[in-house]
């Protein structure tokens, strides 16, 4: 991929979509929520009201660029570093995957948006939509994602109710578990009790896996995340990758480098793991970049993680 794109990154190999090409419309860490366990980061832009945060023009001429140079991915997902429903006019992206290509399109969304009709007009126009629900109240709420003045826990779950009765698509909805936090068996009987009503098509359980927003948010062990896949009906599945190799390679090249890190702060291993390629070439083409000024790293837990650096830094 040139290193010219601005806002897609990809294709990365991913459990769930296969090959997929992200698309990111807002600005890094511009979200309606600050959650503690977000490996971005906490939020530096919080908001919950929408406009067009970056060019939209801009945005389809580069999937054009690319859908021409290459065009080959299995999935289109709309995700990145902030939430994309922010941008008022985000369903453009999944029109345009309709027009230009047969490759299905994806949104992942923390939902706290959808109790805007027009918000989910716009979303039902992705063959798939990925939900979180990760709390069974206010208060609990509060405590894991932190959200924007005027997003709650009622207007979450109202719109991500009221978005199923009106999407045909694919729906799933992500559990983020934190341990010590929302990991107990009752805890966890609440948030299932509510997805049950969400009636989503498949439920995935997730928990931290790299370095969070707030010092001190644990994981949950493999173990107690399957304990808890069986608490909901049907059963969810745990989608945490607790150091999975992929079995996709993908070409780790400075441009794809760039893409992903603007997007996931990483170590040299994390990345060669991922992304099935070569630790040595991974770590190579990372101090190269790191030398050019385009990347920096940091020590985070006791590890060397590797981020974007804007021409501005």
């Amino acid at each position: 991929m040139p290193d010219s794109y601005q806002y897609l990154f990809g294709p990365v190999p991913s459990r769930r979509l296969g090959r997929s090409l992200g698309v990111d419309l807002i600005p890094f860490k511009t979200c309606t929520m600050n959650c503690t366990f977000c490996q971005l980061g906490e939020t530096t832009c919080e908001v919950s009201g929408r406009g067009d945060y970056v060019p939209m023009q801009n945005v389809l001429e580069e999937l054009d660029l690319w859908n021409k140079r290459d065009g080959q991915a299995d999935h289109i997902t709309l995700a990145g570093s902030g939430e994309p429903t922010l941008h008022s006019h985000f369903g453009d992206v999944f029109r345009w995957t309709k027009d230009h290509t047969a490759i299905p399109s994806t949104l992942l969304t923390n939902g706290s948006l959808l109790h805007f009709p027009e918000v989910r007009a716009e979303a039902a126009q992705a063959d798939k939509v990925k939900v979180t629900l990760s709390a069974w109240d206010e208060a609990s709420f509060l405590q894991i994602h932190r959200p924007a003045q005027g997003v709650t826990f009622d207007l979450l779950v109202r719109g991500e109710r009221a978005f199923r009765e009106e999407y045909s698509g694919e729906l799933s909805v992500e559990v983020f578990i934190v341990d010590g936090v929302n990991s107990e068996i009752s805890k966890v009987r609440k948030i299932a009790e509510i997805v049950e009503s969400i009636n989503p098509d498949r439920i995935d359980i997730n928990t931290v896996v790299r370095p969070p927003a707030v010092a001190g948010v644990e994981a949950s062990s493999e173990e107690h995340l399957q304990l808890l896949a069986g608490l909901f009906d049907p059963k969810a599945a745990v989608v945490a990758s607790f150091n999975q190799p992929s079995t996709q390679a993908v070409e780790m090249g400075a441009a794809t480098l760039l893409g992903l890190l603007r997007r996931h702060p990483a170590t040299a291993a994390q990345l060669a793991q991922d992304y099935n390629a070569p630790l040595d070439s991974v770590f190579q083409t990372l101090e190269k970049l790191v030398a050019e000024g385009r990347l920096g790293v940091e020590d985070r837990d006791g590890k060397p993680y590797y981020f974007h650096r804007s021409k501005n830094q």
